[in-house]
């Protein structure tokens, strides 16, 4: 991208901001304008090369910003003005924070000479996300801006990604400055440590060549290590099953024959039974959260577990590992690839075999062939429809489990969704981000009647921007998920879970977006049909049974050998 400052050129700090953000890569901005951040606005004027996108919502520039970055590796970028412009971003901040997503979040603040006064739509924006952020800055001189920058988009992607916060008065913002730009990565980068030492990549490939009955848990930290060949190839040379977390979804082919499932509270059968038979469990770019393990002390207890992590301050947080190794995953495989011994274990992987039937008949079967409309069969569909190529952004709730087990992902970095935060109306905004950042991508958002209502103003900001989303509406009239709970463990007392919803049609309608509704099967492939064939943003509400279950599960509290696979097992218990 062409620059347009020279060194040493005297200009307005805003300038200098427009100037760092070409010369960092950017080309598409999610952001609102306000009175703090109008100097911004300005100089972006001259920038025809910066795309502006006007959100509705400054939270909804946070999660567009976050599908930006899933879709394209680079940091997504949003802008928000000071006060309540600043706060609303909060919500994303940590859904960013939680997920290790990258973004560069830049925010007007008052006139330096104001701070702390007090003074109109003020805030301690600093204060407020200095917990969910990975660094932040408050800049009140336009000199500072170039160094804060070139910083800020290092740390962003540096060793573990996150989100980043440069809060800029008002006056450096019009102060003039002379632009000096340099990266200073060379001394960033001592602090990182990406590759295992000789004596780590030994006890790894020693514990793994000698294992009966290894198992690979991988998460989200192989998807932004870039790399899930490396990941296969480890598991092909010894016939290691591999199981992905729920962020990890995409890293290897789900049709493949070592891929045996996600792990967690909704996950599959074997990927749920297979820690607890486990000889020696390979944990990698994965932070062993709750939703993973459950009952931390009934996880794996019997297993040798080998965690690999770029943060430091993962090893040994949830669960202490027989040896921690802090590294980049596809740095730390490619170390380890030539180390192991090439075998087969057809005795191990029969089990899976096994496990894999089971849910197969008490669960998959009776969803597919369901009589009425079922989650399931919808997302299925868009499965066989989009050739498992598409990528589906997934929302919280019912939802998101369904898409999570039944798409089958054969494309690499193709599921993107709220994990650690759980953050209900992510999906829309961040799948248009998803589409704006990699327009070649099929992008189906999934979500549900709850959450879309959350963050529907984003609808008006996808037709302004003629953005190519297709959205699956998933409708049961319910917070299903609070409601699921309720009915299996609270004596299926339905407290404030039942929604009176609008005519989904006619909303679309105002908003200028195409849209059918579906109430069975052969509506639901019709319906996917015409929305793929239909030029520009596409909306189907499916009308799916209101009081369906997500199985198998494991009841809060419990251990993962726990789970129950059926109602018919919870209704023993």
């Amino acid at each position: 991208m062409k620059t347009r400052l020279k060194q040493g050129q005297k200009v307005q700090g805003a300038e200098i901001i427009c100037e760092c953000l070409l010369r960092a890569g950017v080309t598409v901005i999610f952001g609102y304008p306000g009175g703090a951040n109008i100097p911004i606005y300005d100089a972006l004027y001259k920038y025809p090369e910066l795309r502006h996108i006007l959100v509705r919502h400054e939270q909804g520039a946070a999660h567009a910003a976050e599908g930006y970055a899933w879709a394209t590796g680079r940091p997504g970028v949003c802008f928000a003005t000071s006060g309540p412009g600043a706060t609303n971003l909060i919500t994303g901040l940590a859904d960013a924070m939680l997920d290790s997503i990258p973004m560069v979040c830049i925010t007007g603040q008052v006139p330096s000479p104001l701070l702390g006064s007090d003074a109109f739509q003020e805030a301690d924006i600093l204060g407020m996300t200095l917990p969910v952020t990975k660094h932040n800055y408050l800049v009140t001189r336009a000199d500072d801006i170039a160094d804060v920058f070139a910083e800020a988009f290092y740390l962003a992607v540096a060793g573990r990604p996150g989100p980043v916060l440069i809060d800029i008065t008002k006056d450096a913002q019009v102060d003039y400055a002379e632009f000096r730009y340099k990266e200073n990565r060379d001394r960033l980068k001592k602090r990182l440590k990406l590759e295992a030492t000789e004596e780590e990549i030994g006890q790894i490939s020693s514990l793994l060549n000698e294992a009966l009955r290894p198992l690979i848990v991988a998460g989200h930290g192989i998807l932004l290590s870039g790399d899930g060949k490396t990941l296969l190839s480890v598991a092909e040379k010894q016939d290691i099953p591999v199981t992905l977390t729920q962020l990890g979804l995409s890293a290897i082919p789900h049709d493949h024959r070592l891929f045996m499932g996600m792990p967690g509270m909704h996950g599959n059968v074997a990927a749920n039974r297979a820690p607890l038979e486990t000889d020696v469990l390979l944990a990698v770019g994965m932070r062993f959260h709750d939703r993973v393990t459950s009952k931390v002390s009934a996880y794996a207890p019997q297993a040798k577990i080998i965690h690999i992590d770029i943060d430091p301050s993962e090893i040994g947080k949830n669960v202490m590992p027989h040896l921690g190794v802090v590294g980049d995953a596809k740095a730390v495989l490619g170390q380890l690839l030539p180390k192991l011994k090439s075998r087969k274990n057809p005795g191990w992987l029969k089990k899976f075999e096994a496990w894999k039937s089971e849910e197969q008949k008490k669960v998959f079967t009776r969803e597919l062939l369901s009589p009425k409309l079922k989650s399931a069969q919808v997302i299925d569909e868009i499965a066989r429809q989009t050739g498992f190529q598409a990528t589906i952004v997934a929302d919280v709730g019912q939802n998101q489990m369904y898409a999570a087990r039944y798409y089958q992902y054969r494309k690499y970095n193709t599921h993107f969704t709220s994990g650690g935060l759980g953050t209900m109306g992510f999906a829309l905004p961040a799948g248009m981000g998803a589409k704006l950042g990699d327009p070649g991508r099929e992008v189906w958002i999934v979500i549900g009647d709850g959450g879309i209502q959350m963050t529907l103003q984003e609808l008006a900001t996808i037709v302004q921007e003629k953005t190519e989303v297709k959205i699956a509406l998933l409708n049961n009239n319910y917070l299903g998920m609070v409601r699921q709970w309720q009915e299996l463990f609270y004596k299926g007392n339905y407290s404030e879970v039942k929604l009176k919803n609008p005519n989904f049609q006619k909303l679309c309608e105002g908003f200028g977006i195409s849209s059918l509704k579906a109430e069975n099967l052969k509506e639901t492939k019709e319906a996917i049909n015409i929305a793929r064939k239909s030029q520009g943003p596409f909306l189907i509400e499916f009308t799916v049974e209101a009081e369906e279950n997500v199985f198998p599960m494991i009841p809060a509290g419990a251990g993962i050998g726990e789970m129950v696979v059926s109602l018919e097992e919870l209704s023993k218990k």
